[in-house]
């Protein structure tokens, strides 16, 4: 699953309210080195579901990594800083709507989209794994994508 002997490969996670809804945390967590976990601001009800199993471990992080909630277009632009120093970063999932509300973050505006280098998704159907059961927090967008980091490795 290696892109090159040069390419960092970043495993992504993110926790939603509810199909198809509002971002809430996202994580990219390298093969080795700095983490990056971001938390959002959002607007509405959250899903009773969310509101029960992702909401009371957003900040269920080491101290370092806790986020603020943050608006679309400051999270955007720490993903942006967070990979500008890799020219061909590869970004692994296990769960389509991961890809999504990443590529749906990066779009800042009306035809505005945050600065990012050239990038690669692979997504990785993991039939059987479960990165929330395989977590230290369960539907932690950290945790669940050191997990899935794990399991990769694990693989290999």
């Amino acid at each position: 699953m290696r892109g090159g002997p040069a390419t960092l490969r970043y495993f992504l996670d993110t926790e939603y309210n509810g199909w198809g809804g509002a971002l809430l945390s996202l994580a990219l967590v390298p093969d080795h080195g700095e983490e990056l976990y971001l938390t959002l601001d959002w607007n509405g009800a959250l899903e009773p579901w969310v509101e029960q199993n992702v909401l009371p471990y957003l900040d269920a992080v080491p101290d370092g990594l806790i986020s603020p909630r943050l608006s679309r277009a400051d999270a955007a632009r720490l993903i942006s800083h967070y990979l500008a120093g890799d020219s061909d970063p590869v970004i692994l999932a296990d769960w389509p709507e991961d890809i999504a509300q990443f590529c749906n973050l990066a779009v800042t505006g009306p035809g505005i989209m945050a600065e990012l280098p050239q990038l690669t998704f692979r997504f990785v159907p993991l039939s059987g794994f479960s990165t929330a059961a395989n977590s230290r927090v369960p539907h932690n967008a950290l945790h669940d994508a050191r997990a899935l980091r794990d399991h990769v490795l694990e693989l290999e």
